[in-house]
Protein backbone atom coordinates (compact mmCIF):
# COMPACT_ATOMS: atom_id res chain seq x y z
CA UNK A 1 0.00 0.00 0.00
CA UNK A 2 1.61 3.58 -0.91
CA UNK A 3 2.56 5.96 1.38
CA UNK A 4 -0.66 8.73 2.28
CA UNK A 5 0.30 11.41 -0.12
CA UNK A 6 -3.36 13.19 0.39
CA UNK A 7 -3.16 16.96 2.09
CA UNK A 8 -5.53 19.15 1.70
CA UNK A 9 -3.16 22.61 0.29
CA UNK A 10 -0.52 19.62 -1.81
CA UNK A 11 -1.83 17.77 -5.34
CA UNK A 12 0.51 16.03 -6.75
CA UNK A 13 1.59 16.58 -10.17
CA UNK A 14 -0.39 14.42 -12.94
CA UNK A 15 0.48 13.58 -16.28
CA UNK A 16 -2.63 12.69 -18.69
CA UNK A 17 -1.24 10.77 -21.78
CA UNK A 18 -3.30 10.51 -25.02
CA UNK A 19 -2.18 8.31 -27.99
CA UNK A 20 -3.51 9.35 -31.11
CA UNK A 21 -3.73 7.52 -34.44
CA UNK A 22 -6.14 9.34 -37.38
CA UNK A 23 -8.09 11.15 -34.79
CA UNK A 24 -8.39 14.71 -36.26
CA UNK A 25 -12.11 14.53 -35.76
CA UNK A 26 -12.29 13.35 -31.90
CA UNK A 27 -8.80 15.36 -30.49
CA UNK A 28 -10.01 18.96 -30.25
CA UNK A 29 -13.05 17.75 -28.17
CA UNK A 30 -11.03 15.80 -25.98
CA UNK A 31 -8.45 18.57 -25.28
CA UNK A 32 -10.89 21.28 -24.90
CA UNK A 33 -12.27 19.30 -22.31
CA UNK A 34 -8.99 18.60 -20.35
CA UNK A 35 -8.76 22.00 -20.52
CA UNK A 36 -10.83 23.27 -18.33
CA UNK A 37 -10.45 20.34 -15.49
CA UNK A 38 -10.29 22.11 -11.96
CA UNK A 39 -7.34 19.54 -10.47
CA UNK A 40 -4.30 21.32 -11.03
CA UNK A 41 -1.30 21.02 -11.12
CA UNK A 42 -1.90 18.47 -14.29
CA UNK A 43 0.20 18.09 -17.59
CA UNK A 44 -1.28 16.87 -21.21
CA UNK A 45 1.14 14.66 -22.81
CA UNK A 46 -0.27 14.05 -26.41
CA UNK A 47 1.34 11.35 -28.59
CA UNK A 48 1.26 10.73 -32.39
CA UNK A 49 1.39 7.58 -33.34
CA UNK A 50 2.21 8.09 -37.05
CA UNK A 51 -1.05 9.77 -38.25
CA UNK A 52 -1.94 9.02 -41.80
CA UNK A 53 -4.56 12.32 -41.27
CA UNK A 54 -4.50 16.14 -39.90
CA UNK A 55 -4.58 14.83 -35.72
CA UNK A 56 -1.07 16.82 -35.43
CA UNK A 57 -2.31 20.12 -37.14
CA UNK A 58 -5.49 19.75 -35.57
CA UNK A 59 -3.46 19.12 -32.31
CA UNK A 60 -1.17 22.45 -32.68
CA UNK A 61 -4.14 24.25 -33.35
CA UNK A 62 -5.95 23.68 -30.61
CA UNK A 63 -3.05 24.49 -28.14
CA UNK A 64 -2.48 27.30 -29.82
CA UNK A 65 -5.80 28.89 -29.80
CA UNK A 66 -7.00 27.57 -26.20
CA UNK A 67 -3.25 28.73 -25.35
CA UNK A 68 -2.57 25.54 -23.59
CA UNK A 69 0.71 25.48 -21.90
CA UNK A 70 1.04 22.42 -20.35
CA UNK A 71 0.68 20.61 -23.22
CA UNK A 72 3.66 18.49 -24.82
CA UNK A 73 3.14 16.68 -28.34
CA UNK A 74 5.41 13.67 -29.67
CA UNK A 75 5.44 11.96 -32.52
CA UNK A 76 6.91 8.52 -33.48
CA UNK A 77 5.93 5.72 -36.63
CA UNK A 78 3.32 3.91 -35.94
CA UNK A 79 3.56 1.74 -32.98
CA UNK A 80 0.29 0.56 -31.88
CA UNK A 81 -0.87 2.60 -28.47
CA UNK A 82 0.81 0.66 -25.77
CA UNK A 83 4.05 2.12 -27.26
CA UNK A 84 2.36 5.24 -27.20
CA UNK A 85 1.33 5.14 -23.33
CA UNK A 86 5.26 4.25 -22.61
CA UNK A 87 6.46 7.30 -24.40
CA UNK A 88 4.35 9.53 -23.05
CA UNK A 89 5.13 8.13 -19.07
CA UNK A 90 8.95 8.35 -20.63
CA UNK A 91 8.12 12.25 -20.81
CA UNK A 92 5.84 12.52 -17.85
CA UNK A 93 6.57 15.15 -14.93
CA UNK A 94 3.87 13.69 -12.46
CA UNK A 95 4.10 11.41 -9.91
CA UNK A 96 0.51 10.00 -11.28
CA UNK A 97 -0.06 9.16 -14.81
CA UNK A 98 -3.30 8.67 -16.25
CA UNK A 99 -4.29 7.15 -19.24
CA UNK A 100 -7.42 8.06 -21.29
CA UNK A 101 -7.92 7.89 -25.25
CA UNK A 102 -8.42 10.84 -27.69
CA UNK A 103 -12.36 10.28 -28.23
CA UNK A 104 -13.21 10.87 -24.76
CA UNK A 105 -14.41 13.97 -23.34
CA UNK A 106 -14.78 14.61 -19.42
CA UNK A 107 -16.35 16.62 -16.61
CA UNK A 108 -14.37 19.28 -15.11
CA UNK A 109 -14.04 17.13 -11.95
CA UNK A 110 -12.82 14.16 -13.90
CA UNK A 111 -8.98 14.01 -12.40
CA UNK A 112 -9.81 15.73 -9.33
CA UNK A 113 -11.95 12.52 -8.36
CA UNK A 114 -10.09 9.85 -10.15
CA UNK A 115 -6.78 10.49 -8.88
CA UNK A 116 -8.39 11.38 -4.96
CA UNK A 117 -7.99 7.55 -3.76
CA UNK A 118 -4.48 7.01 -4.97
CA UNK A 119 -3.30 10.95 -3.16
CA UNK A 120 -4.83 9.69 0.38
CA UNK A 121 -2.91 6.62 -0.16
CA UNK A 122 -5.67 3.85 -0.63
CA UNK A 123 -4.80 2.42 -3.35
CA UNK A 124 -1.92 2.24 -6.73
CA UNK A 125 -4.21 3.08 -9.21
CA UNK A 126 -7.92 3.58 -10.02
CA UNK A 127 -10.61 3.49 -12.92
CA UNK A 128 -14.08 5.18 -13.40
CA UNK A 129 -17.15 3.16 -14.08
CA UNK A 130 -19.19 6.47 -14.72
CA UNK A 131 -18.31 6.01 -18.74
CA UNK A 132 -20.84 7.42 -20.93
CA UNK A 133 -21.74 7.33 -24.90
CA UNK A 134 -20.91 10.35 -26.42
CA UNK A 135 -22.80 10.51 -29.69
CA UNK A 136 -25.72 8.77 -28.77
CA UNK A 137 -27.87 10.09 -31.21
CA UNK A 138 -25.53 7.68 -33.97
CA UNK A 139 -27.37 4.69 -35.13
CA UNK A 140 -23.96 2.85 -35.60
CA UNK A 141 -22.80 4.23 -32.52
CA UNK A 142 -25.77 2.98 -30.86
CA UNK A 143 -25.49 -0.13 -32.16
CA UNK A 144 -21.88 -0.91 -31.24
CA UNK A 145 -22.70 0.16 -26.92
CA UNK A 146 -25.63 -2.77 -28.53
CA UNK A 147 -22.97 -5.18 -29.42
CA UNK A 148 -21.04 -4.06 -26.66
CA UNK A 149 -23.59 -5.51 -24.18
CA UNK A 150 -23.89 -8.48 -25.65
CA UNK A 151 -20.60 -9.91 -26.17
CA UNK A 152 -19.62 -9.67 -23.01
CA UNK A 153 -23.14 -11.43 -21.70
CA UNK A 154 -24.29 -8.36 -19.76
CA UNK A 155 -27.35 -7.78 -19.45
CA UNK A 156 -29.43 -4.87 -21.75
CA UNK A 157 -31.85 -2.54 -20.38
CA UNK A 158 -32.32 1.40 -20.98
CA UNK A 159 -29.09 2.13 -19.98
CA UNK A 160 -27.64 0.67 -23.14
CA UNK A 161 -28.61 4.27 -25.04
CA UNK A 162 -26.69 6.05 -22.49
CA UNK A 163 -24.22 4.51 -20.43
CA UNK A 164 -20.61 2.18 -21.79
CA UNK A 165 -20.39 0.30 -18.38
CA UNK A 166 -22.97 -0.41 -16.70
CA UNK A 167 -23.38 0.39 -12.90
CA UNK A 168 -22.77 -3.54 -11.32
CA UNK A 169 -19.58 -3.48 -13.40
CA UNK A 170 -17.32 -4.74 -10.69
CA UNK A 171 -15.30 -2.57 -7.92
CA UNK A 172 -11.96 -4.00 -9.96
CA UNK A 173 -10.67 -4.79 -13.11
CA UNK A 174 -7.30 -4.79 -15.21
CA UNK A 175 -7.64 -1.94 -16.74
CA UNK A 176 -5.60 1.27 -14.71
CA UNK A 177 -7.06 5.13 -15.71
CA UNK A 178 -5.00 6.40 -13.57
CA UNK A 179 -1.85 4.96 -11.83
CA UNK A 180 1.02 5.91 -9.35
CA UNK A 181 4.52 6.69 -11.86
CA UNK A 182 6.28 4.65 -9.38
CA UNK A 183 4.37 1.63 -9.54
CA UNK A 184 4.29 2.10 -13.69
CA UNK A 185 8.16 1.98 -13.96
CA UNK A 186 8.52 -1.04 -11.45
CA UNK A 187 7.09 -3.12 -14.39
CA UNK A 188 8.49 -1.25 -17.51
CA UNK A 189 5.05 -0.03 -18.56
CA UNK A 190 3.11 -1.92 -21.12
CA UNK A 191 3.93 -4.90 -22.92
CA UNK A 192 3.28 -4.88 -26.46
CA UNK A 193 0.65 -7.48 -27.23
CA UNK A 194 -1.70 -5.31 -29.45
CA UNK A 195 -5.76 -4.81 -28.52
CA UNK A 196 -5.20 -5.52 -24.47
CA UNK A 197 -1.81 -3.86 -23.68
CA UNK A 198 -3.84 -1.96 -21.39
CA UNK A 199 -4.34 -5.27 -19.38
CA UNK A 200 -0.79 -6.03 -19.06
CA UNK A 201 0.22 -3.46 -16.10
CA UNK A 202 -2.14 -5.32 -13.64
CA UNK A 203 -0.74 -8.50 -15.11
CA UNK A 204 2.65 -7.45 -14.17
CA UNK A 205 1.84 -5.87 -10.73
CA UNK A 206 -0.55 -8.78 -9.82
CA UNK A 207 -2.88 -6.00 -8.84
CA UNK A 208 -5.91 -4.57 -10.28
CA UNK A 209 -7.27 -1.03 -10.44
CA UNK A 210 -10.36 -0.07 -7.84
CA UNK A 211 -13.59 1.79 -9.45
CA UNK A 212 -13.68 5.62 -7.92
CA UNK A 213 -16.56 7.80 -6.94
CA UNK A 214 -17.64 10.27 -9.58
CA UNK A 215 -15.07 10.91 -12.32
CA UNK A 216 -17.55 10.88 -15.35
CA UNK A 217 -16.12 10.51 -19.01
CA UNK A 218 -17.62 10.06 -22.33
CA UNK A 219 -16.65 8.12 -25.03
CA UNK A 220 -17.40 8.15 -28.94
CA UNK A 221 -18.23 4.83 -30.44
CA UNK A 222 -17.63 4.23 -34.45
CA UNK A 223 -20.12 6.55 -36.16
CA UNK A 224 -19.55 5.07 -39.96
CA UNK A 225 -19.53 1.41 -41.46
CA UNK A 226 -15.36 2.29 -42.38
CA UNK A 227 -14.66 2.87 -38.94
CA UNK A 228 -16.86 -0.05 -37.50
CA UNK A 229 -14.93 -2.44 -40.08
CA UNK A 230 -11.88 -0.76 -38.81
CA UNK A 231 -11.85 -0.72 -35.35
CA UNK A 232 -13.53 -4.47 -35.62
CA UNK A 233 -9.95 -5.65 -37.29
CA UNK A 234 -8.15 -4.29 -34.22
CA UNK A 235 -10.61 -6.09 -31.78
CA UNK A 236 -10.02 -9.55 -33.71
CA UNK A 237 -5.91 -9.00 -32.85
CA UNK A 238 -7.39 -9.79 -28.86
CA UNK A 239 -5.63 -12.17 -27.74
CA UNK A 240 -8.97 -14.00 -26.34
CA UNK A 241 -10.17 -14.19 -29.78
CA UNK A 242 -7.00 -15.18 -31.77
CA UNK A 243 -4.14 -15.96 -28.72
CA UNK A 244 -4.32 -19.97 -29.78
CA UNK A 245 -5.20 -22.34 -32.58
CA UNK A 246 -8.52 -23.18 -30.30
CA UNK A 247 -9.46 -19.57 -29.89
CA UNK A 248 -8.93 -18.72 -33.55
CA UNK A 249 -11.02 -21.82 -34.82
CA UNK A 250 -14.07 -20.96 -32.07
CA UNK A 251 -13.72 -17.48 -33.30
CA UNK A 252 -14.11 -18.38 -37.23
CA UNK A 253 -17.08 -19.99 -36.05
CA UNK A 254 -18.66 -17.74 -33.65
CA UNK A 255 -17.91 -14.21 -36.07
CA UNK A 256 -18.91 -16.64 -39.07
CA UNK A 257 -21.68 -14.30 -41.58
CA UNK A 258 -24.44 -17.49 -41.07
CA UNK A 259 -24.11 -17.25 -37.67
CA UNK A 260 -23.68 -13.26 -37.26
CA UNK A 261 -27.15 -13.16 -39.45
CA UNK A 262 -28.89 -15.29 -37.00
CA UNK A 263 -27.91 -12.98 -33.85
CA UNK A 264 -28.31 -9.80 -36.28
CA UNK A 265 -31.99 -10.90 -36.72
CA UNK A 266 -32.69 -11.65 -33.27
CA UNK A 267 -31.01 -8.63 -31.82
CA UNK A 268 -32.37 -6.11 -34.05
CA UNK A 269 -36.03 -7.63 -33.46
CA UNK A 270 -35.73 -7.72 -29.79
CA UNK A 271 -34.18 -4.29 -29.93
CA UNK A 272 -36.60 -2.85 -32.91
CA UNK A 273 -33.39 -1.42 -34.60
CA UNK A 274 -33.35 -2.88 -37.61
CA UNK A 275 -29.71 -1.30 -38.35
CA UNK A 276 -28.31 -3.79 -35.79
CA UNK A 277 -28.26 -6.34 -39.03
CA UNK A 278 -26.11 -4.69 -41.22
CA UNK A 279 -23.77 -3.70 -37.97
CA UNK A 280 -23.25 -7.29 -36.81
CA UNK A 281 -22.57 -8.43 -40.30
CA UNK A 282 -19.52 -5.75 -40.75
CA UNK A 283 -18.18 -6.04 -37.17
CA UNK A 284 -18.32 -9.68 -37.27
CA UNK A 285 -16.48 -9.91 -40.98
CA UNK A 286 -13.80 -7.13 -39.78
CA UNK A 287 -13.21 -9.56 -36.82
CA UNK A 288 -13.15 -12.90 -38.62
CA UNK A 289 -10.57 -11.29 -41.21
CA UNK A 290 -8.27 -10.42 -38.50
CA UNK A 291 -8.86 -13.96 -36.73
CA UNK A 292 -8.02 -15.44 -40.65
CA UNK A 293 -4.89 -13.49 -41.04
CA UNK A 294 -3.40 -14.22 -37.72
CA UNK A 295 -2.79 -17.49 -38.62
CA UNK A 296 -0.20 -16.38 -41.16
CA UNK A 297 1.84 -15.33 -38.10
CA UNK A 298 1.87 -19.33 -36.99
CA UNK A 299 2.74 -20.07 -41.17
CA UNK A 300 5.79 -17.97 -41.05
CA UNK A 301 6.83 -19.02 -37.63
CA UNK A 302 7.14 -21.94 -39.30
CA UNK A 303 8.74 -21.03 -42.01
CA UNK A 304 11.89 -19.53 -39.99
CA UNK A 305 12.23 -22.49 -38.07
CA UNK A 306 12.36 -24.81 -40.89
CA UNK A 307 15.30 -22.18 -42.03
CA UNK A 308 17.29 -22.32 -39.37
CA UNK A 309 16.95 -26.41 -38.63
Amino acid sequence: MPACFFDSKIQLMVSVVIPVYNEEKAISDCLFSLSKQSYRPFEIIVVNDGSKDNSELVIRRVKSQLKIKNLKIFTQPHQGPGNDRNLGAKYAKGEILVFVDADMVFEKNFLRDLVRPIEEGKTIGTFSKEEYLLNKKNIWAICWNINRYYMNNWRLDSQVYERILPTYYPSHQPVFRAILKAEFQKVCGFADIGYTDDWTLSRKLKKEAVAVEGAVYYHRNPETVKEIFSQARWIGKNEFLAGNILRKLISLVRFSTPFSFIVGIIISVRMRIPHYLFFKIIYDLGIWVSVLLSFKEIFERQKVKKIFK
